[in-house]
């Protein structure tokens, strides 16, 4: 199915360089296509309304990190009694410090959140987004939750963030502790011969 999708893209809308993503050789995740992310609105709006393989459901926007790039996934959804498929699309955004996409908000208005999500947490903008601002942090937040170069500001409104005094340190090191233990019992299963 993603190959026929991939090429009815390409067939119709010029520019989107569709290709199929296949997963590891270990079989973690699932096949996507990938397009070009000036094409994103067109290929979107191709794939609401196409004939063959119509996607009337966006189900979720998610943003990675990838450092070298940021990748923005649409998960497309057809609910039809007769045929349900599901799609993942990706594009990619090699600009970290502008890295922006036309918004789909005309295409599906469930993108509305979704995409200030992935703003408020990646910092993708949306070009013509109705309503482009922060959704899960205040406005005034500094930086991006979810890129990999995030730094969690020390003080926001004259309020320490992550006050030593609040942090459960032990449920945050209960794996290490765990895997120590492990290795230990371990040891002493060895010395007594088990």
């Amino acid at each position: 199915m993603h190959n026929d999708i991939a090429s009815l893209i390409n067939s119709s809308v010029p520019g989107a360089n569709a290709s199929v993503v296949n997963p590891p050789e270990d079989g973690a995740g699932d096949s996507s296509v990938l397009v070009d992310s000036s094409k994103i609105y067109e290929v979107c709006e191709f794939l609401k309304t196409n004939d063959k393989f119509p996607f009337p459901v966006l189900q979720v926007i998610s943003g990675v990190d990838y450092v070298e790039y940021f990748e923005v996934c649409y998960m497309l959804a057809s609910f039809n009694l007769e045929n349900s498929y599901q799609l993942i699309l990706k594009t990619q955004l090699k600009d970290r410090e502008n890295p922006e996409l036309q918004s789909v908000v005309p295409v599906w208005a469930a993108a509305n959140y979704q995409e200030r999500e992935c703003y408020d947490m990646i910092g993708v903008r949306f070009k013509d987004h109705p309503d482009h601002r922060r959704i899960l942090c205040p406005d005034d937040w500094e930086g991006f939750p979810l890129r990999k170069d995030y730094e969690v500001q020390k003080v926001y409104r004259g309020m320490e963030v992550n006050p030593e005094a609040k942090m459960n340190f032990e449920d945050r090191e209960f794996e290490v502790r765990k895997k120590e233990m492990e290795a230990d019992l371990l040891k002493r299963q060895l010395e007594r011969g088990h």
